[in-house]
């Protein structure tokens, strides 16, 4: 696209903002497509950050912003509640009826508490990197990093699909291995890891079942997509977001909610029945083509 065009005008009026919302200048359609492509990518371990950095790059679209990523979140999040709404009903009642009890070693409370505790690691990350993510330009979301960054996380999925032992379930999730997949998760705010890849990275690694890797990565992750998601929509309030970006976003967040749901529902049967390795391949040939593609300035 050129320098000149309209859409890169539009984007650097917006990026003049103290917070970075040029998804506007995508305008509904394009949008979108983003939306599914956040949908599917966000709760699929292949960065949900990389392919909305990616694909706008590849098609000469303006970056949209982590801040509209993050606010997107938001659609991942309905989706994991929706498809985990049982498990998030008996982690609340369990442990509101433990606490009345006193009883600490209830397994649901015993949950309740992991879910804390892997959410601290990320929120005080978070919090520490908020302005450099939010900024314009982000060296972050530099193309060569976000695809370093995907390739090695496609690594450390390999070496623990290599290493795992596949033995543990849920239900003996520890509050040492929240913890672990807590720090673990810090790695999604490096564009190009992902939330997902990292703590389903790290569940493998502790020896879950791929299935149940999946069940722990998505009910420890609810709290901190909760918190960024949300976190995001107070900024762009603050910022004065418009009626026609309150609506662009809404049109992004009802199509990811939608595909977000599907890609749950394909991916639990999927590691019910199959290895990680075609996700590894594709996540690691993913990198290679964006540090390929920021190499020899194909993306910008």
């Amino acid at each position: 696209m050129s320098p000149h065009s309209p859409q890169i005008h539009a984007a650097l009026h917006y990026c003049a903002r103290s917070l970075d919302t040029s998804f506007i200048a995508l305008g509904p359609l394009k949008v979108a497509l983003l939306g599914v492509v956040q949908g599917v990518s966000e709760l699929l371990p292949i960065s949900s950050t990389a392919h909305m950095r990616a694909i706008p790059a590849v098609l000469g679209w303006p970056d949209p912003g982590s801040a509209f990523s993050a606010a997107m979140q938001l659609a991942a999040l309905a989706a994991v509640v929706t498809y985990f709404w049982s498990d998030i009903v008996a982690v609340t009642g369990g442990s509101l009826r433990a606490l009345s009890k006193q009883d600490w070693a209830d397994r649901e409370f015993k949950l309740a508490v992991a879910i804390v505790i892997a959410t601290i690691p990320i929120g005080i990350a978070g919090l520490l990197l908020s302005k450099t993510l939010n900024q314009c330009d982000s060296p972050l979301r530099a193309p060569m990093v976000v695809g370093i960054a995907c390739f090695a996380m496609a690594l450390l999925m390999g070496w623990a699909e290599l290493s795992a032992r596949h033995k543990r379930g849920a239900e003996n999730l520890t509050l040492l291995d929240a913890l672990l997949i807590g720090i673990a998760q810090v790695g999604a705010l490096v564009p190009g890891f992902s939330r997902s890849g990292s703590t389903f990275t790290a569940s493998l690694g502790l020896g879950f079942k791929r299935a149940d890797a999946a069940r722990v990565s998505f009910l420890l992750g609810v709290p901190a997509i909760a918190l960024a998601g949300g976190r995001e929509l107070w900024l762009l309030h603050q910022a004065g977001l418009s009626a026609y970006g309150w609506e662009i976003l809404g049109i992004g967040l009802v199509v990811s909610s939608l595909s977000a749901y599907f890609a749950i529902w394909w991916l639990m049967r999927f590691l019910q029945n199959f290895s990680t390795w075609p996700l590894v391949i594709y996540r690691a040939a993913f990198g290679l083509v964006l540090i390929i593609g920021a190499g020899l300035h194909w993306l910008r």
